[in-house]
């Protein structure tokens, strides 16, 4: 019985770092998605703001707003034609590092893109 026993602790001790790695990663994964998210909704704040207002600061403004934290990252870029009913277009891009102690600091580049008709 003893000798079972020990085989068991040797097979968790194998088997233990790659369940925790696969843990890890669907945690990154969904830092990841979560950051995507807020990026997407970042760029339609920006794209509503832009719709309406002829100033891009403002849409940059919205966008920084809506992004909190990772406002100090992303790169804000807003296309704005002076047409009403031509779309107004805002694109975000971050590097987003992943994490350091199981990636390597390895990083990702995320974008998100919003459009929608000028009104004014």
């Amino acid at each position: 019985m003893s000798r079972q026993s020990g085989s068991a602790a040797v097979e968790i001790a194998l088997v233990m770092p790659l369940i925790l790695a696969l843990l890890l990663a669907v945690a990154e994964v969904a830092v990841v998605a979560r950051t995507q998210l807020e990026m997407v909704n970042g760029a339609r704040e920006g794209a509503r703001v832009a719709a309406v207002n002829p100033e891009p600061a403002d849409a940059v403004a919205a966008v920084q707003q809506a992004l909190g934290e990772l406002a100090g990252d992303a790169r804000v870029s807003v296309t704005r034609p002076h047409v009403v009913g031509e779309s107004a277009v805002v694109a975000i891009a971050l590097r987003h590092r992943l994490a350091p102690f199981f990636f390597g600091g390895a990083s990702v580049e995320l974008r998100a893109r919003a459009a929608m008709r000028v009104e004014r």
